[in-house]
């Protein structure tokens, strides 16, 4: 008879096994009546390897002979003009239309995310008129395309030659010629203010929704006013929501600010144009804004990463 043994090399309590003719002891079967542990069922289990994939295999190995011919033609086809691309990349125009570019990013987001962020607050309050009119705002100028807004209101003058200050529906004490103040410049901003506020409502109004309601009770219950629990309870806690959307709308506003150059703001997309109708390199000067375009987002999504780690690591301590 051989007695079982604990981890400790101590007889442990419970029936002994018999041994069998050649003085070892049969392996046990499970309860659920498997094969016993350590039997041929795990064995196979841990020398078994995945099944081979061939499709997967031929679909990576086309993927690198693509890329391998894109990065050839890049390379070897002289129409490029790399050292054009060069010459350019860092020319006064364009760093000029640059700087605009990033102007109007900043502006348009800040003005936007402001406005946007009353627009949500009037969506989730309990004034059905202030409910309306942020629904219509948002429905409006989510719908009407950048382009057709931008048109619009560069060419506002037509609609409204002069425009005027005073009381509602009353006397004027001053006007102004609409052509004059509405430049191209002015525009754009308007525009892209306008419109990137109908974009921003919604994600600021989703993030807010994520907080949940009984933090609000509860700072109602200690006595704290409404635009304070906004500002020190609420809007902290949604921004976790609110930043992945954001960021990735403030990156497409960065690419979408070429469209300004059709009311003839001097972007970066513009001064290209301007460039290469006096020396005719079209190509050369469309990578040149392309690189720039690349190396903005590229930038512009690390600084999200950062960020939402940021927030994320606050939420969570």
């Amino acid at each position: 008879m051989v007695s079982l043994r604990t981890g400790q090399g101590r007889p442990g309590p419970g029936p002994t096994v018999p041994a069998d003719d050649e003085g070892t002891t049969p392996p046990t079967r499970r309860a659920d009546g498997g094969p016993p542990p350590g039997g041929p069922g795990e064995a196979d289990a841990a020398f078994a390897r995945p099944r081979p994939r061939p499709a997967r295999w031929a679909a990576a190995a086309a993927g690198v002979v693509l890329l391998a011919m894109a990065l050839n033609a890049l390379v070897t086809n002289d129409a490029f003009r790399w050292e054009v691309v060069g010459r350019y990349f860092t020319a006064d125009t364009i760093l000029s239309g640059l700087v605009t570019t990033l102007w109007l990013t900043a502006v348009a987001f800040t003005g936007g995310f402001v406005l946007g962020t009353g627009l949500a607050v009037m969506r989730l309050s309990r004034n059905p008129v202030l409910v309306s009119l942020s629904f219509g705002y948002t429905w409006l100028f989510r719908s009407v395309p950048m382009l057709v807004q931008l048109l619009f209101w560069y060419n506002i003058s037509l609609l409204y030659p002069r425009l005027s200050l005073g009381i509602p529906f009353g006397p004027a004490f001053t006007d102004f010629s609409t052509e004059k103040l509405i430049s191209g410049l002015t525009a754009a901003v308007i525009g892209l203010v306008l419109h990137e506020a109908g974009q921003l409502a919604e994600i600021v109004r989703a993030g807010i929704l994520s907080v949940d309601r009984d933090q609000v009770e509860a700072a109602e219950a200690l006595g704290l006013g409404g635009p304070r629990i906004f500002r020190r309870i609420v809007l902290p806690q949604a921004m976790p929501a609110i930043l992945p959307p954001a960021g990735s709308q403030i990156i497409g506003l960065l690419k979408g600010t070429s469209i300004v150059s059709v009311i003839a703001v001097q972007d970066l997309l513009f001064e290209t144009q301007l460039v290469y109708n006096r020396n005719y390199l079209v190509i050369p000067l469309l990578l040149v804004a392309t690189l720039w375009y690349l190396l903005l987002t590229t930038l512009l999504s690390t600084v999200q990463y950062f960020v939402e780690k940021r927030f994320a690591t606050g939420a969570r301590t």
